[in-house]
């Protein structure tokens, strides 16, 4: 079972991005021996929160094609703690081009930011195991998260 809420959806910011928000339980299981969210636990919400902004299939568009991670970055900026209310992991498109994208994302809740990552995802072609270029609807999608 994923840790996520029901809670999801879009959010717009003032000035900002329009952003996805997941949102995320912490579990006990995701403490390290010091009872901070562990760092790899910490990739794994980014993994939730991009699953759930990735599947805009529900909204009755076409899903996206086969993707792979290419990279990730993340700065530790504060330690989560185990807590009853989930936090929000919010997400954004921080470049589109023709084969790949890059994903902004923050864990946060209102009163700190935790995590600030990027990814960059690639368009893959699992049929023949190379890069693709992104379809227009992939794009179309992205575009509307697209920062300024």
């Amino acid at each position: 079972m994923s840790g996520s809420t029901a809670g999801n959806g879009v959010a717009d910011g003032v000035g900002t991005a329009r952003r996805h928000v997941h949102l995320e339980q912490v579990r006990f299981a995701d403490l390290d021996p010091l009872n901070h969210v562990n760092n790899v636990r910490m990739l794994t919400y980014l993994e939730n929160a991009r699953i759930s902004f990735l599947r805009w299939d529900v909204d009755g568009g076409p899903p996206f094609g086969g993707l792979v991670v290419a990279r990730h970055e993340a700065d530790y900026l504060r330690p989560l703690l185990l807590r009853r209310a989930p936090v929000r992991v919010e997400t954004w498109v921080v470049e589109v081009r023709h084969a790949s994208f890059t994903l902004g994302y923050e864990v946060l809740d209102d009163d700190a930011v935790y995590l600030r990552a990027r990814s960059v995802l690639v368009g893959y072609d699992l049929d023949v195991q190379r890069p693709r270029r992104l379809h227009d609807e992939e794009r179309a999608h992205l575009l509307r998260f697209l920062s300024e």
